[in-house]
């Protein structure tokens, strides 16, 4: 019904492969509705198993998937919403060593990691290999999402390389439904890189969950990074 989309947007979905990187807050919001969209072949990389203290945020999970890996439960998920979709679990973590192997066979990646660390890997694999990049991150009240396609400026546009680690949710906390408003907006934009019409391309869409305000960030491409 929606004019965007149509029949020819709907089989375009259908022919995507889209890796998740992260089956925690984020991914707990972005798993389901690119699954419910109908992406026909979902990845999702995560080697941690749920802990009682993920549930707050990674509404993926229940109670009853404590000590499961979470790439398993996230599956069970997407099965039962939508049995259609392929899905396609990695249980290990994303190095430098293995990321252009694990992500060659996708079109898109959406990378919800918590560190800085591994989103450069993912980050440098996907310029590497032309594959377009949906990044986001959480913590405490505020939330970030932006888009890395071939040729535009990138993740280390963003943050220098250099850069302090940021604290982690487990470390400063966040507010549960700012995962599901971010997850969300990183779905959108997924759909839109498939359908050809991304809005963040180039750009940092950051949100702030005490004032309910958000801006746009134009970001330009570094000359120390081809």
């Amino acid at each position: 019904m929606l004019a965007e989309l149509g029949d020819a947007g709907q089989q375009k979905l259908l022919g995507a492969r889209v890796l998740v990187v992260g089956a925690g807050g984020l991914g707990s919001a972005l798993i389901p509705y690119l699954a419910a969209a109908g992406v026909g072949t979902l990845g999702i990389i995560d080697p941690d198993r749920v802990e009682l203290s993920n549930l707050a945020r990674q509404v993926i999970h229940e109670s009853g998937d404590i000590g499961r890996l979470k790439v398993e439960s996230a599956r069970d998920r997407v099965e039962e919403l939508n049995p259609d979709v392929r899905v396609i679990t990695h249980a290990e973590a994303l190095t430098a060593e293995n990321a252009e192997r694990m992500l060659r066979d996708y079109d898109v990646v959406a990378d919800g990691c918590d560190n800085f660390a591994t989103r450069f890997v993912v980050n440098d694999a996907c310029v590497a290999l032309g594959i377009p990049l949906v990044s986001a991150a959480i913590a405490g009240w505020q939330g970030q999402v932006m888009s890395v396609l071939p040729g535009g400026p990138s993740y280390r546009d963003l943050v220098h390389p250099d850069a302090p680690e940021a604290n982690t949710c487990r470390e400063s906390g966040v507010i549960g439904p700012l995962a599901g408003i971010i997850g969300s907006m990183q779905a959108l934009e997924v759909l839109r890189v498939i359908l050809g019409k991304p809005a963040l391309a180039g750009k940092v869409a950051i949100y702030n969950g005490i004032t309910g305000q958000q801006r746009l960030v134009t970001l330009s491409p570094s000359p120390s990074f081809g």
